[in-house]
């Protein structure tokens, strides 16, 4: 999985134009999240792909966009996740690296749950 942080303009329809390039290019994005970040007038973006030539497509159609002002692949040692999980007692919510939140699902086995990659 390769994990793609942007930092884009914080407007209506920049969301459709970035993901646009994934359609056009017929590449999956796996994971997302997005929101506000630590520059006024900004968001960011955090996706996650699977195929280092996907990622290397995607940032390279990215970087042209004018809404983009930033984007980088981020280094494994970068990246967290977190799941939200169904139990019979409520949801429960997972943060921590990859691999730990992937050995929590495996072993749970939980009958509906949700995982996205992020990084900063």
């Amino acid at each position: 999985m390769h994990v793609i942080s942007m930092i884009v303009k914080d407007e209506f329809g920049v969301m459709q134009r970035a993901m646009g390039e994934f359609t056009r290019n017929k590449i999956n994005v796996e994971t997302i999240v997005v929101g506000k970040c630590e520059l006024p007038g900004k968001a960011r973006i955090v996706l996650s792909v699977i195929g280092k030539e996907s990622a290397e497509t995607a940032m390279a159609r990215l970087e042209r966009l004018e809404d983009v002002c930033d984007v980088r692949l981020v280094p494994p040692e970068g990246q967290s996740a977190y799941a939200l999980i169904s139990t019979s007692d409520g949801n429960v919510g997972l943060i921590g690296g990859s691999a730990q939140v992937e050995e929590i699902i495996e072993r749970t086995k939980p009958k509906r749950y949700v995982k996205a990659l992020n990084a900063l």
